[in-house]
């Protein structure tokens, strides 16, 4: 079980560091329409997993509540809105295609507070595994290693593209490619990190598997509503986000139900 918990969480991390070497492959930027297109299936597929992999098993656990089964869901929701709201507010980072600095005044390189960027939305996606291997670990019987593999696969697929986001921008505005590539790979580093303590967490209060299981499903929304859709949607090229959002989401979703 611990070896298939460790393979879990670094099959997101693999996707990330995949992507990221495509700056040695490819010799320029990224088309605008490529972007919105990777931009648009990332999202898709976040919000199918945040869906069917973490916000029904919540409510599905918490059936014996009755009428109220939906109260743990709702709580560990938002409380994963509020941490990626906080952590939004405390981290600086910069979205390259709206070129806007969010978080605290900082003298960080526009480099670093790009990675810091994608960074900050693979907390919650290493979580999401991390929780979902939890409560395979503990033995919870709305989840299955068919639908644990599917999340960490999911997330790894729409990693892929997030990997390239990264470095190959950072390899057109001057870094080497070896530089960008391992810039790519640590931002895709925290998953792993997460995943671990999110495992840490969750064994020891078994309970507590609902709040966490939305709590992950709340703070991946929050990074798909609050950063990927505005990228995927803004200026030309909009329709091919949208039609790569409804692929990911399909994709994500048969994943889940043929594995789970």
């Amino acid at each position: 079980m611990v070896k298939t918990i460790i393979i879990g969480l670094l099959i997101p991390f693999i996707g990330t560091s995949a992507g990221a070497a495509c700056v040695f492959f490819l010799r320029k930027e990224l088309k605008l329409s490529i972007e919105r297109a990777l931009t648009g299936f990332a999202a898709g597929v976040m919000v199918a997993a945040s869906i069917w992999s973490l916000i029904v098993p919540a409510i599905e656990q918490s059936e014996d509540k009755g009428r109220w089964a939906f109260l743990p869901a709702f709580i560990g929701f938002w409380l994963g809105i509020l941490f990626l709201l906080l952590l939004d507010h405390v981290i600086p980072h910069l979205h390259r295609e709206i070129d806007q600095v969010e978080g605290p005044k900082s003298h960080l390189s526009r480099k670093i507070m790009l990675v810091l960027a994608v960074t900050l939305h693979n907390i919650p996606e290493g979580m999401a595994v991390g929780v979902v291997y939890a409560g395979l670990m503990n033995g919870s019987g709305m989840i299955t290693a068919g639908g644990a593999l599917a999340l960490a696969l999911g997330i790894a697929i729409q990693n892929f593209p997030e990997g390239a986001i990264v470095s190959m921008p950072l390899y057109t505005e001057g870094k080497s490619k070896p530089g960008a590539f391992w810039l790519g790979v640590l931002s895709g580093a925290v998953e792993p990190v997460f995943g671990g303590l999110t495992v840490l967490i969750a064994g020891l209060v078994v309970p507590a598997m609902p709040y966490l299981l939305s709590f992950a499903a709340g703070a991946m929304l929050y990074v798909v509503v609050e950063e990927l859709i505005p990228e995927m949607s803004a200026g030309e090229h909009s329709n091919i986000g949208v039609v790569s959002f409804a692929l990911g989401f399909s994709l994500m979703m048969a994943l889940d139900v043929a594995l789970g």
